[in-house]
């Protein structure tokens, strides 16, 4: 449908860019965290764009909430990637991680960003700066990997506000930065696959388009899931009537018994992000 404006990109998403693009130039390696449900939806092109021809961790976070043997498609995936980029777009390499494995996670990106980097001036340990969109899960890795808290979490966009630099356990410099997005994405699907996620804040979408878009595609690749949350014997035919159906089973009614879509939208929604419905990915490579 062409392109699509997102509504929300505030100023200092502008400031954070701007900021990216000056510490990029000290950086030996760039680690971008994706969501490992939707990896290419979450891959940010300003990054892209701005690390040019620096070697790049793609970490896959969020991956205890995705289907692993989607994951391990990605995963084989970005190998491809990486044994071909060696030109512009820099060397790649992809780890999938989650905090509740702490050790294996600090273990799998210090690994990928020895093999990556190449620490100059002197120095014997690497500066790496790690990136993403909003709400991709960057501070609680941050904190993970500084094995402490350093950075603040929260589950809504833009809570980390300005570039903060950790030294890491063994001399490695790990330079914070903001979520940012891009002004305009050309695959609606991705922004629909973002907003879904909560990369967006949910005030600057249509919530109930949203929750519909979501609804249809779980309908269509993990309807044993939705069965088994929602307590259906048949699923409905389609998204709409998913989310009638869910609004009824949770209770979401307005006076004569309407479904409240708005509210039955945010069950969805709310169920999807945190994981109740169980191991879901988005996109397959």
């Amino acid at each position: 449908m062409g392109v699509l404006s997102i509504q929300w990109y505030p100023g200092h998403m502008t400031r954070a860019r701007r900021a990216i693009a000056e510490s990029m130039a000290k950086q030996d390696v760039v680690i971008e965290v994706l969501d490992a449900r939707m990896p290419r939806a979450s891959e940010n092109p300003v990054v892209t764009e701005l690390r040019g021809g620096k070697p790049c961790v793609k970490v896959l976070s969020k991956s205890d909430l995705a289907d692993p043997a989607v994951t391990r498609a990605w995963l084989l995936h970005f190998e491809k990637v990486g044994a071909v980029s060696r030109g512009p777009g820099g060397r790649v390499l992809a780890v999938a991680v989650t905090t509740a494995r702490a050790p294996e996670t600090r273990a799998r990106i210090a690994e990928a960003c020895a093999a990556l980097a190449r620490p100059t001036r002197g120095r014997k340990a690497a500066r790496a700066m790690i990136v993403g969109i909003p709400n991709v899960g960057k501070s609680t890795l941050v904190n993970t990997l500084a094995r402490r808290k350093v950075a603040n979490v929260g589950d809504e966009p833009a809570v980390t506000k300005g570039e903060q630099v950790v030294v890491l356990e063994g001399g490695m410099t790990l330079s914070d930065n903001p979520g940012i997005l891009w002004p305009k994405i050309e695959d609606e699907r991705g922004a629909l696959l973002l907003a879904f996620g909560g990369a967006i804040p949910d005030a600057a979408l249509d919530y109930e388009s949203v929750a519909l878009f979501g609804a249809g595609v779980l309908l269509e690749r993990y309807p044993a899931l939705l069965a088994r949350r929602y307590g259906l014997a048949a699923l409905p035919g389609d998204a709409d009537s998913l989310l009638v159906e869910i609004g009824r089973r949770r209770g979401c009614l307005r006076g004569g018994g309407v479904v409240d879509r708005h509210k039955a939208a945010d069950v969805l929604i709310h169920d999807f992000r945190s994981g109740v419905l169980g191991p879901i990915s988005l996109e397959r490579p």
